[in-house]
Order: C-alpha cells, then sequence, then structure tokens
C-alpha cells in the first residue's frame, strides 16, 4: 500500500498544488470582503464562474476573428485574463452597491442571504445566455496550451513513477503567484492598502481619519472579484469543461481554504489553499487504496469539508488567524 501511494506522490504534488493555487487565489477574494464587512461573500464561487464563461466567451470571439493565428498563446492567454479580470471586478462593484451597501447596517443573516441570493441569480442568468448562445449550459473550452511534458522521475528513483506535467498547470503556478504576492505588495506596500488595513482594523475610526471607507470598499470587491474571474480563466483552461455550477462547490472550497488558513488572514488564505488543493488530491487518489476500495475519489469533496469541521471544532480562528472578540 506505502508503495503504490508513494508511486504516484510526483504527479499527485503537481496536479494539487495547480488546483491548490486556484483555491488559494479564489480564497482571497473571500479573506479580503470579510478583513473589510465581517461579510461572508458566498456569491464569490459564482463570480469565479463567471470569469470562466467570460473568458470562454472572449476566446471563442479572438477565434473567430482569427486573432489566435497571429497572437503568441501566451499574449491571447493574458489578454483573456485581463478582460475577465475587468468584467468581473466591475461586477462585484455592482453586486457590492445592489446587493450589500444597502443591507451594511443590517443584521449578518440579513447580509448572508442576500449573498445567496445573488449566487443563484448569477447562476441562472448565466446559464440562460450560455442556452442562448450556444444551446447548452456546458461549455467546453478551446485550450490555449496542449502541450503536456514528462518527467522521467523513474530514472532517478524506483520508488516514483513517471510524471507528467501540462504547459497550463505552470502557467498556473507562474499567474497564481504573481497575483498572490502582487496582492501582498498592494495591501501591505501601498497608501491604499493600508487604507484597507485600517477600515479592516476599525471601520468607523478610519472615516475619522479622512479615509473614505465606501472607496475603500468599492476597491476591495473589485479586487477581490478580479482575482476570482482571473481563477475562473485559469479553470476553464486546466479543466476544458465548465457550467454555471463550478463556482457553487469550488467557491465553498475556496471558502474552506480561507477558514483553514484564517479567515480574514491575506497570507493564510493562500497557505490554506495551497494545503487544501495537495490533501484533495491525494485523497482522489489514494483513498481507494488507503480503505481498501470502500471509497473513491468521488468521496475527495467529502474529506475536503470535512477538514473545514475539523478545524472549526478545534482551531476556529484558523492556522494563521487570532482568536478576537466580538465587537459589541
Amino acid at each position: 500500500m506505502f508503495s503504490s501511494i508513494l508511486q504516484t506522490l510526483p504527479q499527485v504534488l503537481i496536479d494539487g498544488l495547480a488546483l491548490g493555487a486556484i483555491y488559494a487565489v479564489v480564497a482571497l477574494g473571500y479573506t479580503m470582503v470579510y478583513g473589510i464587512l465581517e461579510l461572508i461573500n458566498f456569491a464569490h464561487g459564482e463570480i469565479f464562474m463567471t470569469g470562466a464563461f467570460v473568458g470562454t466567451a472572449v476566446l471563442f470571439g479572438f477565434q473567430g476573428a482569427g486573432w489566435l493565428t497571429g497572437m503568441p498563446a501566451w499574449l491571447s492567454y493574458l489578454l483573456i485574463i485581463l478582460i475577465a479580470m475587468l468584467v468581473t471586478g466591475a461586477l462585484g462593484v455592482g453586486i457590492e452597491r445592489v446587493a450589500y451597501r444597502p443591507l451594511r447596517k443590517a443584521p449578518k443573516l440579513i447580509l448572508l442571504i442576500s449573498a445567496f441570493g445573488v449566487s443563484f441569480v448569477l447562476q441562472d442568468v448565466i446559464r440562460f445566455i450560455a442556452e442562448l448562445k450556444t444551446g447548452n449550459y456546458i461549455i467546453s473550452t478551446p485550450q490555449l496550451f496542449d502541450q503536456r511534458y514528462q518527467l522521467p522521475l523513474s530514472s532517478i528513483s524506483s520508488w516514483f513513477t513517471d510524471a507528467s506535467v501540462k504547459a497550463n498547470t505552470l502557467f498556473i503556478f507562474v499567474i497564481a503567484i504573481l497575483l498572490m504576492i502582487g496582492l501582498d505588495i498592494f495591501v501591505n506596500r501601498t497608501k491604499w492598502g493600508g487604507a484597507m488595513r485600517a477600515v479592516a482594523q476599525d471601520r468607523e475610526t478610519a472615516s475619522l481619519m479622512s479615509i473614505n471607507v465606501n472607496k475603500v470598499i468599492v476597491l476591495t470587491f473589485f479586487i477581490g472579484s478580479a482575482l476570482g474571474g482571473s481563477t475562473g480563466v485559469l479553470f476553464a483552461q486546466q479543466y476544458g469543461t465548465i457550467d454555471p455550477y463550478i463556482g457553487f462547490i469550488l467557491g465553498l472550497k475556496a471558502f474552506t481554504a480561507a477558514v483553514l488558513g484564517g479567515i480574514g488572514n491575506i497570507r493564510g488564505a493562500m497557505f490554506g489553499g495551497i494545503v487544501l488543493g495537495v490533501l484533495e488530491m491525494f485523497a482522489s487518489s489514494n483513498l481507494g487504496i488507503l480503505t481498501g476500495g470502500n471509497f473513491g475519489a468521488e468521496y475527495k469533496d467529502v474529506f475536503a469539508f470535512m477538514i473545514l469541521i475539523i478545524v472549526l471544532i478545534f482551531k476556529p480562528e484558523g492556522i494563521f488567524g487570532k482568536a478576537i472578540k466580538e465587537k459589541v
């Protein structure tokens, strides 16, 4: 049993890190909004899904116009990501203005219900548009990078089998790392980042210090939603098929990653996403072996949410979070 697990470990790590990078960037949107408003924005998973559909639509547009033949694949990829980020960033700002700002002083349960309402609306709107344009809400995404590189790990050690890595996986690593580093620098080393941290610490005091709280909140929603949209493009390219419901489960897992790292802690969200992706891929590959065939890869979602329950029971503030008293 141990040898079987060890043989597939390199491939599990590669696939798990790719999935974890996606979770990590989506989790940033959850943790940013929570840090500012103490709101769990459950519509964030649907913003991720919208980014996947926007990116795919732009890709089809480029393909129909013949631009893909005269443009490097990496440049097309970056342009698609940028367009998806702008669209989903604007969408996030609109959601905050329409669904959250009027309820900002309402009980948190009302905001939570509003978030779920926005989530269901986005699912149905995207499904309607997809069926209207294509006749089907399940869309296959053309791949910009179809290369796959073989890693001859068996020549290094007989413990391992050969692994492979998709070119798109490498692109995910690069883009996710750049986005996470960029966000960390922005939050910790810029004027607007300082304003965001001030609002997160005490909104009323920040407003007395001439910080425009509404602008900070709008900027937070724009950045968080743009990150979610960019990740949607990466997901569509990595897995090749999207539908209006991909954001729900993935959003819950990204929320799990944010809780695991410490909700409201940006670096914690990054760490939680990577850890959850690797653990989930390990479970997907090895649950059958570990349980003697009683449980298979289809139980990987259960594994992820078991982690959430365990964290909430034993360390509800997360690995990097700090226990705080409820504001009166």
